[in-house]
């Protein structure tokens, strides 16, 4: 295995959204290990990349970002998994963190050829992410008890293409090797 990066996809919500209450426990059930991912991948200097929805705020940036999200609901959903001074930050539109992002750029200048995903939702933008990275030959885990899903089954079969069809890891977060 290469360089590694940890991407933590779209964390930083305000869970102001139709599918909020569907979300929500599983994101519970998952900060945990999310936290831990992130608290070892910055011991282990291993690069931080939140890959953010900016919700339809075309004026936004990550700070306003983070703001929106600590002034919600659930932001104590929010406040372990921060990004800190050394955190990269990319603002995605759309499913993709690929999806007209700089962020196949930002990943040659630290020659990562190696993501680990964690986030949410699990069949949704980390499934499609999972996906334009494997087309991008980079390596793939994702730790399954890292990633919250809104419907539990979709999440499985979604973990499961990602290891059959991408070749993507999918241990326990404990288990994963940057």
């Amino acid at each position: 295995m290469g360089n590694s990066a940890l991407i933590v996809i779209d964390m930083i919500n305000s869970y102001d959204h139709p599918d909020a209450d569907l979300l929500v426990p599983s994101v519970r059930s998952a900060l945990p290990q999310i936290e831990r991912l992130i608290d070892r991948a910055r011991s282990e200097r291993v690069p931080v990349v939140y890959a953010n929805d900016n919700f339809g705020e075309w004026r936004s940036h990550h700070g306003e970002i983070v703001e929106t999200a600590l002034a919600g609901n659930n932001a104590e959903l929010v406040k372990p998994v921060l990004p800190d001074d050394d955190s990269l930050f990319v603002v995605k539109a759309r499913h993709s963190i690929f999806y007209e992002t700089p962020l196949p750029y930002l990943l040659s200048q630290l020659e990562a050829d190696h993501l680990v995903l964690c986030g949410q939702v699990t069949e949704q933008c980390v499934l499609y992410s999972a996906l334009d990275a494997h087309i991008r030959h980079l390596s793939v885990t994702v730790p399954r008890d890292a990633v919250a899903h809104i419907h539990g089954d979709l999440a499985e079969a979604a973990l499961r293409m990602m290891e059959r069809n991408m070749g993507a890891a999918v241990p326990d977060a404990d288990d994963v090797s940057f």
